[in-house]
Order: structure tokens, then sequence, then C-alpha cells
């Protein structure tokens, strides 16, 4: 699988944006994903994650209500709707897919359980 992550950019705080991630292969909706990001200095953390059904979607405390992850199995695309941003979303954000066929929250928090990634956007939000 071959990811590719889209859709950042510059915003200000209250403001909103909507990230892409365009998966390349026909095991795309087999898979898990999620949305990690890395802020300068700080080390990767979990954001958002969705089984590879859609019936299962996770999210860190920090986002929960202001951002909605979603999948379009069709197109092979997943996205994160972000509003109400803040300047501590800033960060670079990856997209990732986990092959396992069963999920939970704990596999789909941590990113060592994902096998492909993204290349990353940047998210800046200015206050």
């Amino acid at each position: 699988v071959q990811l590719q992550a889209s859709g950042g950019g510059l915003v200000q705080a209250g403001g909103s944006l909507r990230l892409s991630c365009a998966a390349s292969g026909r095991t795309f909706n087999s898979n898990n994903m999620g949305w990690f990001r890395q802020a300068p200095g700080k080390e990767r953390e979990f954001v958002s994650a969705i089984s590879w059904s859609g019936g299962g979607t996770y999210y860190a405390d920090s986002v929960k209500g202001r951002f909605t992850i979603s999948r379009d199995n069709i197109n092979n695309t997943m996205y994160l709707q972000m509003n109400s941003l803040k300047p501590e979303d800033t960060a670079v954000y990856y997209c990732a897919a986990n092959s396992r066929s069963y999920y939970s929250a704990s596999l789909l928090r941590a990113g060592r359980h994902y096998e492909y990634w993204g290349q990353g956007t940047q998210v800046t939000v200015s206050s």
C-alpha cells in the first residue's frame, strides 16, 4: 500500500482543514487506517484511527469533538476533517495503514502497529 497525504496548510485559530490520504493498491478496504502527527521537538502522537469497515473510530482526547475521521473504500481515500483548530494542532500529519483483519483501540492507537506510512502534510495554525 502506498499512501499520499494532502490538504495541509496555514489556517487561523478556529478555522478548518480537511486532510486526505489517498491509497494505491487493491487492499485499502481491508486496512485499518490512522492519522498521527509530529510537532517540532516532540514525539509522534496518535490523532485518530478508523477500522477497515469504518465501524470503529478512535480519537485522541486532545482532538475529540473537533476532528472527524472517515473513509471512502470505493475511492481508496481516508479523510480527517479538522474544525476549531488550535495553535497546538500545528504539526506534520501522517497517514498510516495497518493490515490486520481485526482491530481494537489499543492496536490502532500505537504507531508501531502500522506497516505503511505516507509522507506527511504540514498543518500550521496561527494564533
